[in-house]
């Protein structure tokens, strides 16, 4: 497939999307949350990533370090993003 078999221009209909309810909309085809999806997206709901980070040496167990790799870039973004989440469940005690 080249590029030109691709149209540049939506073919959604906005009007009719935006004149309809909510419970009008068909949302079969979208598949429902995991809880581990879940959970990855309030974790980085509202964390600012422009924050200074410092470089560090910290020891992690080699399974817990596999598991975190194995999901893919921004493996470091996400282990900070818990401990943040951590950190902030503390504050607030």
């Amino acid at each position: 497939m080249s590029p030109n078999d691709i149209s540049k221009k939506s073919q959604t209909d906005w009007e009719k999307l935006d004149s309809m309810s909510d419970d009008e909309i068909d949302f079969s085809d979208i598949d429902e949350i995991t809880p581990e999806e879940f959970a990855q997206a309030v974790v980085r709901h509202g964390l600012n990533p422009d924050r200074k980070k410092e470089q560090i040496t910290i020891r992690i167990d080699s399974d817990v370090l596999t598991w975190f790799r194995s999901q893919g870039k921004g493996y470091q973004t996400r282990i900070n993003d818990l401990l943040r989440a951590y950190m902030k469940a503390y504050e607030q005690s």
